[in-house]
């Protein structure tokens, strides 16, 4: 009679052990990049707000506005209105449609030193002028009023799209209320060039607080920082 073999209880413990290990690591690994995205996201946005602050230091003036560029800052292009802006103190367009000085503040910041990489102003976004987040969507700077609720025109950083709304609650907790309608991080709209997120219901819920939805995750969405 021909001897029956199989595994032992040990090597089925000894297999599942491995598999445990190997799900965890997985896991864990998904944690780490998850972590690192929204660090990424929320350094970028702290950067910028600096770059943005430095510049207005040193120039008395507002990136993307300043009526002297060109003269006072080395290698500017003349692409857009001269490599100058309008010298109102605000970094209009494209809700005002005369105005490219959202894509010129990339070209000021990055000339004058404030910011990492080179960019030149062109007459529209692509990646060779804006900077872009960790899902490669463009950012903006400007002063509008592209953000919920609809208020008062200000200054204001947007992440750009693509950023799932769990991300968004983490980066909401860690700079601000967790509130995606209130304090200085909100949704925002904003394309990107990635599609305009939805907001009220799929980034986040219609509850007391409005928080950002972290239950049932959303896939596109993105946010502001107000200045």
């Amino acid at each position: 009679m021909r001897k029956q073999t199989g595994f032992t209880l040990i090597e089925i413990a000894i297999v599942l052990v491995i598999i445990g290990l190997l799900l965890g690591g997985v896991l864990k690994g998904q944690e780490l990049i998850t972590s690192a995205r929204v660090r990424n996201i929320v350094s970028q946005q702290d950067g910028v707000k600096a770059a943005y602050f430095g510049f207005l230091d040193r120039f008395r003036a507002v990136p993307g506005d300043y009526d002297q560029a060109f003269t006072n800052i080395a290698n500017m292009t003349a692409t857009c209105t001269g490599g100058n802006g309008n010298g109102n103190g605000r970094i209009e367009g494209p809700t005002a449609p005369a105005s490219i000085e959202y894509i010129l503040v990339w070209e000021h910041l990055s000339k004058a030193g404030f910011i990492n990489g080179s960019y030149s102003c062109k007459l529209a976004e692509d990646t060779s002028t804006t900077p872009t987040n960790a899902f490669a969507v463009r950012l903006q700077l400007n002063w509008d009023a592209v953000f919920d609720p609809p208020s008062t025109p200000r200054h204001n950083l947007k992440t750009g799209g693509q950023i799932p709304s769990d991300l968004m609650a983490e980066i909401d907790r860690k700079v601000d209320d967790g509130n995606a309608t209130g304090g200085v991080v909100r949704f925002s709209s904003y394309d990107g060039g990635a599609g305009p997120p939805v907001g009220a219901g799929t980034c986040y819920l219609t509850t007391v607080g409005t928080p950002w939805n972290a239950t049932a995750p959303a896939a596109n969405c993105g946010g502001t920082t107000l200045f």
